[in-house]
């Protein structure tokens, strides 16, 4: 288990360092991360390196136990270099130069840029390649940070024309799936087709789709080259990158390929009072990045702010977030940041300890956290999170809707958590799924908005259900080709034989709620929905639900249709949160999933698991003492007591357990 710290020793005295390390050594600390925003020190002018002080401050570390991970500092290139090539600046779609004087400023297309990225990641890879202190590495810093993914230079316009060229091979195919005689949009040379910068009226949805999957692609391709430099010179260093969990603009599936694992930021305060559910549904999507084990490199320890201070983590909430990461598959813990800067943009993005240095009662609360965690870490090693459902993650979906969301209280990343909310609330672990991995290995996959449909992709889903899987998904499924193209079958297109059902009409809806009755197994529910109204006829589906108002009143609202072993579930409207929860615990019943532990308690519940140990993570998010009565006997690994009958969380507490 790795728990440590974000360390930036160029922002202070040396001689503090020493100080530092000691502290960061009495506070259970292994790991620190350096250097991602050092660029103009490590490299002070073109061609000059200093690596000097970064190899004074290793060693301070390493003398206290303290392991390093590097961070590739593409993320803020010098001044020196933007004056010298100045078309590194991004520009937005309006054409307009986003200058010097934050970060992220740089577009990935832009060669010189690329050229000068491979110069300073070569030289740090060589001298630190097989550092015995260095044990990984961290590319650039949060990819597309402030709107950074999609660049409407004309670097980005030349290699978006070969990237379409590389896709389509020919403009009569690129008219063609784009549907350019629309609005005579038709190319008749590669040197017209645009980047979609701003127009007078809205985009071609077929261009816009491929440009968010090239911008995308970009940054993918400009990490890519980073990490071979990096393989090249190093031995027994993992790379990872930090991730921004429900960022939208990054595949981050496919960004996370070329990673050993991957890692992310995780600040719980940053927008108000945290949310438990978007929280773990965040924590189990990073985890579905790869299947694998992830780290949180940044995670909340104070209050966050540049200009505008946000609230101050709560006593014990920074060991709940703490024990809230590995319970759902964190293998690394990195606080953000040791020490609060007293200068500079991020003056008030508060660490560990405040802008005095002395530690107080956050560092007291860390350093408890890290002692647990000591303790804990051979119980952890090798455990995982299994799980019997899966909801599937689709960034193509999220972009195709982002595009034209169709009602403007449609947001796919919204819909997906009022549904992940509904096992969560019961204590059910959940993997996300890419459209493309396998789904034999679960019982219920949950697909919301699953708005393109390409025919394999419709197969495997037929097949899942023959199977035995429960399938659940909602309106606007079914409605486009991979293409972002309309399909000219009958609604849900590619869906509907396994769902059994034809819509032939619609309603993007407007007012304040529609009425909906649902039965499902003799127990009938009232209550509402909205947004989106789907009139469904059968085609050999059976009605779970109906409208009870407007001019669909008595229409399907709610469907199941039996397919071999399985049933495939459609909800063709947005239920309340209780009829939500209704449909969700329908589907569980069908395909034989339990409710977990404590369901509906108030307290969340994580499980990893090795073997015949089941290591259970108990979690209460609120002020309030919580009390819930545990079904056998348990070992409490914090206490080293045994818990039978009723376990008591204080506020803000944890609780681990193991299986007697």
């Amino acid at each position: 288990m790795y728990f440590g710290v974000d360390y930036y020793p160029e922002h202070w005295p040396e001689e503090r360092w020493e100080v530092d390390a000691q502290l960061m050594q009495a506070a259970n600390f292994n790991v620190v991360r350096v250097a991602e925003f050092a660029w103009a020190k490590l490299e002070p002018s073109q061609g000059r390196f200093d690596f000097d002080w970064l190899d004074r401050a290793i060693e301070v570390l390493n003398k206290y136990g303290l392991k390093v991970i590097i961070g590739t500092p593409t993320a803020t290139p010098p001044k020196w270099l933007i004056d010298k090539h100045p078309d590194i600046l991004p520009r937005d779609a309006d054409g307009h130069v986003r200058g010097f004087g934050s970060r992220c400023h740089y577009c990935a297309t832009n060669e010189a840029y690329q050229w000068h990225t491979d110069i300073i990641v070569g030289e740090l890879a060589r001298h630190y390649g097989q550092h015995p202190g260095v044990i990984g590495w961290q590319t650039d810093n949060e990819f597309g940070c402030h709107s950074t993914v999609r660049c409407y230079c004309d670097s980005c316009q030349r290699a978006f024309r070969r990237w379409l060229q590389r896709k389509y091979g020919t403009l009569d195919a690129l008219n063609k799936t784009w549907g350019t005689i629309f609005w005579s949009q038709t190319y008749t040379d590669w040197d017209q087709v645009i980047i979609p910068r701003k127009t007078v009226a809205e985009h071609n949805p077929g261009l816009l789709l491929d440009y968010y999957r090239f911008a995308s692609d970009m940054k993918v391709q400009y990490q890519k080259r980073q990490i071979e430099i990096l393989r090249r010179h190093t031995t027994n260093q993992f790379i990872t990158h930090n991730l921004m969990g429900l960022f939208p603009e990054i595949d981050y599936y496919k960004l996370g390929a070329d990673l050993d694992f991957v890692s992310w930021d995780n600040y719980p305060r940053l927008l108000g009072s945290p949310e438990r559910a978007r929280l773990a549904m965040t924590h189990d999507l990073m985890r579905g990045i790869k299947k694998e084990h992830f780290w949180v490199m940044e995670e909340q320890s104070g209050p966050s702010g540049w200009g505008i201070v946000q609230s101050t983590p709560r006593p014990g909430e920074i060991r709940l977030w703490t024990y809230q990461a590995v319970s759902r598959g964190a293998d690394g813990i990195v606080y953000f940041r040791w020490r609060t800067c007293r200068f500079g943009t991020e003056q008030y993005w508060h660490g560990v300890i405040n802008h005095d240095g002395l530690p107080r009662r956050r560092y007291e609360e860390v350093q408890r956290t890290g002692s647990e965690l000591t303790k804990l870490a051979p119980l952890l090693e090798g455990t995982v999170v299994k799980n019997e459902v899966a909801i599937l993650y689709s960034y193509d979906q999220l972009w195709a809707l982002d595009i034209q969301p169709n009602n403007p209280r449609l947001n796919y990343a919204e819909v997906i958590k009022e549904y992940y909310r509904c096992f969560h609330e019961c204590n059910i672990g959940v993997d996300f799924i890419n459209h493309d991995d396998d789904f034999s290995q679960y019982k219920v996959l949950v697909a919301p908005l699953l708005y393109m449909v390409y025919p394999d992709l419709a197969a495997r889903l037929a097949g899942f259900v023959q199977r035995g899987g429960v399938l659940l998904t909602t309106f606007r499924s079914g409605v486009k080709d991979w293409d972002n193209v309309v399909t000219d079958k009958p609604l849900p297109g590619e869906l509907a034989d396994l769902l059994g059902i034809e819509i032939g009409d619609y309603d993007s809806f407007y007012g304040d709620r529609v009425g909906i009755r649902l039965e499902l197994d003799g127990e009938v529910s009232e209550g509402s929905a909205d947004t989106w109204c789907d009139i469904i006829t059968s085609r050999g589906a059976k009605s779970l639900g109906t409208y009870t108002s407007e001019y669909y009143t008595s229409e399907a609202a709610v469907t199941e249709n039996i397919v071999g072993e399985g049933r495939a579930i459609y909800v063709g409207t947005r239920l309340d949160a209780n009829l939500t929860a209704r449909v969700v615990d329908y589907a569980l019943a069908k395909a034989g999933v339990t409710k977990g532990l404590l369901a509906h308690s108030g307290i969340e519940v994580a499980i990893r698991e090795k073997d015949a140990m089941r290591l259970v993570f108990l979690l209460n998010h609120t002020d309030q003492r919580k009390t819930a009565a545990l079904p056998g006997r348990y070992i409490s690994l914090l206490s080293d007591t045994v818990v039978s009958g009723e376990v008591e969380l204080e506020p803000y507490g944890v609780e681990v357990l193991r299986e007697d």
